[in-house]
């Protein structure tokens, strides 16, 4: 990887309570690119990601230790606002998660409005951005008043990715986003990760290797809280160092 990095790790452990869930991973991301974390289920992958922007401390008794560096800050240092690294370090989860009652534009700029005032047509007109931003623009903007909730699962994600860039984020991260939608739904969602990479570090959580091989430019293989392997996507999948890697990616386990 070249030396311009957007977010790394160092050292970092994570746990609940007693049980320790990560061990010690060490990884980075690019800019303008788009890192894939695959492995079985309960490795360790929606904690890990998780910790990049302190959700995870949000669970009761979970903590951390190491470093999450994001433009060399790191963002677990005495006095760093926990708030305003979430909104840099946006985060998309599995499931889609809109206020289902609130309209559309409404949930487009839920997070800007909690971010401060705003007149009411810069709101506008910065959720009208984050729609277009998303691929969702030409789908609703003739039921910009309607309920989230009416929308399409595959809409509804996508309007979930438009409320995480209208805060104007620097990375997002993106916890299997496609595992509850239908093949269309998934398709378009993996077209505007390709999109968003030109403007954003993307990290995604998925259980789907060919979805890792058609998305990532990078893959992190993870086990039982380790950091197994990391590498250029098409080398993971292709040669990788690690017979346990092979293992996983060719359907050996997992």
């Amino acid at each position: 990887m070249s030396e311009e990095r957007r977010i790394e790790t160092a050292g970092l452990n994570a746990w609940f309570g007693a049980k320790q869930a990560l061990f010690d991973i060490t990884m980075s991301a690019e800019p303008q690119s788009v890192t894939a974390l695959i492995g079985p289920s309960g490795c360790g992958k929606s904690t890990f990601i998780r910790c990049l922007n302190r959700l995870h401390e949000e669970v009761r008794g979970a903590r951390v230790e190491g470093k999450v560096l994001f433009d060399d800050q790191d963002i677990y240092a005495p006095g760093t606002d926990p708030v305003e690294v979430r909104r840099r370090i946006g985060m998309v989860f599995q499931r889609p998660n809109p206020f289902p009652t609130m309209s559309v534009i409404d949930n487009a700029v839920a997070g800007l409005r909690l971010s401060g005032e705003l007149p009411r047509s810069e709101l506008r007109a910065r959720g009208e951005g984050a729609l277009r931003a998303a691929g969702l623009w030409e789908e609703v903007k003739d039921r910009l008043d309607e309920p989230g909730g009416r929308l399409s699962g595959g809409q509804q994600q996508r309007l979930c990715i438009a409320r995480a860039l209208a805060v104007e984020p620097e990375v997002i991260l993106m916890d299997e986003p496609c595992s509850a939608l239908d093949p269309a739904s998934t398709y378009r969602i993996e077209e505007l990760i390709e999109e968003l990479k030109s403007q954003y570090t993307v990290i995604i959580v998925t259980h789907n290797m060919q979805q890792a091989a058609r998305v990532a430019d990078w893959t992190l293989f993870m086990l039982l809280g380790e950091m197994v392997e990391a590498g250029p996507t098409n080398k993971i999948f292709a040669s990788p160092d690690d017979k346990r890697t092979e293992d996983y990616v060719t359907g050996r386990f997992g």
